[in-house]
Formats: C-alpha cells, structure tokens, sequence
C-alpha cells in the first residue's frame, strides 16, 4: 500500500527518489516559491509524475518570495558562480525553506492518509543547507511525529549519500536526467558556472553518465 508523499521539486534528487520508491509514493507536491528556477523544475516535475502515474499537485507558497531575503528569490544575476565550498553559496539560502516545506506536506500527508513524508536532501547540502542536515530532519521529524494523530514522519534516505551515489541509483534505474532541471538561475539552458550545475555536472560524471545537458558555459 503507497503510503509515502514525497516533496518533489524537478531536481536530480527528488527525481531520482521518485522513481526509486515509486512503488510506495501515492502523492508528490511540489512547492513554487517564486524563486529563480522554480518554472523549469516544475515542468520536469509534471512530467516524470505523468509519465509514472503519480498524483501530482502544486502548493504556491507566494509569501516566501514577498518576505524572504535569499538571492534564489531575486534575479539571475543575483546567483553567484562557484561551488558549495564557497562562502558565498550562503546567499542562496531560503531561511527555513525545507521546515517550512515540511510542515505543509506533514498537514497534507495526514489529510489524506499517508504515513510518511519523504525528501531528497543529501550529504552535499549539509555544509551551506542548516535545514538539510541529519540533525534537523531527525528533529522535525520527531516534531511531526509528536504533533500528528496519524505520527507522520519524515522520510530522508539520501541525507548520508553524495550526489554522485544518488546519480548512480537514478542511473540503475534508467532515469533520464535531461528531464530534470538543476540551475539556479533559471535560463533556458543550465549556465554551467552556479553551484548546482557544478554540482550536476561532477556528479553525472563520476557516476560515469554520459551527460547531455545543455551548459552555457
């Protein structure tokens, strides 16, 4: 019986978690925020829900971008190049983004009989993502857990994998990662030079996939 919801944002990792569990997912919510790649990494997410028969909707959630402060909810060129060992990746942060996130699907989850809300962040986000590290997602977890009738609990089983271990399961199952979208800055084509792309193009190599998404640069 599917009892999982997952959050689903049209990303390498959600994407691969997707297909990965597929078979305990009844429901995938994706969450648009406003933020600079949101409507490239929704049609990827509309699209592997379609193609799985998975229910699929999506939670506008306005107020972040009106009230927040994080370069992901400015402009492109807000976005800074680099890796996420540079300090300034900090500037890409959404204050709370996945507690927030958590705390709809939780609700979502237990209005529509589902045990377990399930997330796709990693070992990769840990060292700029306060809110992708094992300590909050045991802590919100439990939070959950302590405030539902139904005990809905958080569902990360990628926290401890690298990017590179994820791109080798999505490759196992034959995903198709040209229609997954990574770029923080939103364009057409991934830039290349953003944390992320960096970040997708050193995965899918190491995993030894031949990759064809289409850089800038």
């Amino acid at each position: 019986m599917k009892q999982a919801a997952i959050i689903l944002s049209g990303g390498m990792d959600s994407t691969t978690m997707l297909y990965e569990y597929a078979d305990q997912i009844a429901l995938a919510i994706t969450f648009d925020y406003g933020s600079t790649q949101n409507a490239r990494e929704r049609q990827c997410a509309i699209y592997h829900c379609q193609r799985l028969g998975i229910r699929h909707i999506i939670i506008p959630l306005d107020f972040i971008h009106q009230y927040f402060r994080s370069a992901l909810l400015e402009s492109p060129e807000a976005i800074p190049d680099g890796t996420y060992n540079d300090s300034n990746m900090k500037a890409t942060v959404v204050p709370f983004r996945n507690g927030i996130m958590l705390a709809i699907a939780c609700g979502i989850a237990e209005s529509n009989g589902l045990k377990r809300v399930m997330i796709a962040n990693h070992a990769g986000d840990h060292s700029v993502y306060p809110d992708c590290r094992p300590e909050f997602i045991n802590a919100i977890s439990a939070a959950m857990e302590a405030g539902t009738y139904e005990h809905i609990k958080v569902d990360a089983p990628y926290t401890l994998l690298s990017k590179t271990d994820i791109a080798r399961r999505g490759a196992a199952l034959g995903i198709d990662y040209t229609k997954t979208y990574s770029c923080y800055k939103g364009h057409p084509n991934h830039c290349g030079t953003c944390a992320t792309c960096n970040e997708r193009r050193q995965a899918l190599a190491d995993a030894g996939i031949n990759d064809t998404t289409v850089y800038d640069h």
